[in-house]
């Protein structure tokens, strides 16, 4: 009787130290601290892809655009306007993607400055870019009537100063979407430049994107 008595209470401890055991597992040990890494490296990861397609390649060679981003509101740094088609919209600022695409607005009313290469206004080739195409909302794009612009219209950027710059259009050019285009992001001239970028084409389902990308040129005036 007292053998089995004691085999009860050596069970009824078991039970205890192993529910202890489980509650300081689970709430007071602090977490995997690979876990934690992981998520580090990742976030280096991206950080140093857009590091080295800067520095090897300039701004990006890719024009496909894509859509990233990780802020929970968009930095807003300029406003654009192009009287000829009606667009008067805030500009975001982005960079790229992790797979080295130029970033798009999340808005598809704004455009959006590609932050790695100049400000526009600065010399060298400023790049803006724009959603094109109707949502499933039925709301439009900012940039769906950017192929009506023609050489001589004016689009006028205003930086957050309050202080304006005329660019004038010089030509537009359709790209493939993977085209190697450095002359998009760069130039040699030493003079102010802006490009507008947006799809452009049929859309294709399986691929999730247009066939074609629409690059408007512009100098400053």
């Amino acid at each position: 009787m007292q053998l089995s008595n004691l085999f009860k209470l050596s069970l009824f401890l078991t039970i205890i130290v192993g529910i202890v055991f489980f509650l300081v597992i689970t709430f007071f040990l602090p977490p995997n601290p690979s876990s934690q890494d992981s998520v580090a490296n990742s976030v280096v990861s991206v950080n140093d892809q857009v590091s080295q397609i800067t520095a090897v390649n300039g701004p990006t060679k890719d024009i496909q655009a894509a859509v990233f981003t990780e802020q929970s509101e968009p930095l807003i740094f300029f406003h654009l306007s192009i009287p000829k088609i009606g667009v008067a919209t805030a500009v975001e600022s982005v960079g790229l993607t992790p797979q080295g695409a130029v970033d798009v607005p999340r808005d598809p009313a704004n455009a959006a400055w590609f932050n790695l290469g100049p400000r526009p206004g600065e010399s060298g080739s400023a790049v803006i870019t724009g959603h094109y195409g109707r949502w499933k909302n039925g709301e439009g794009s900012v940039f769906d009537d950017l192929n009506k612009l023609s050489q001589g219209d004016n689009i006028y950027i205003e930086d957050e100063k309050g202080e304006t710059t005329t660019f004038v259009v010089r030509e537009s050019r359709k790209y493939d979407p993977t085209a190697d285009a450095p002359e998009i992001f760069s130039s040699s001239d030493s003079k102010v430049h802006l490009n507008l970028i947006t799809c452009e084409g049929t859309w294709n389902n399986e691929a999730q994107q247009y066939s074609e990308r629409l690059v408007v040129f512009a100098d400053k005036e």
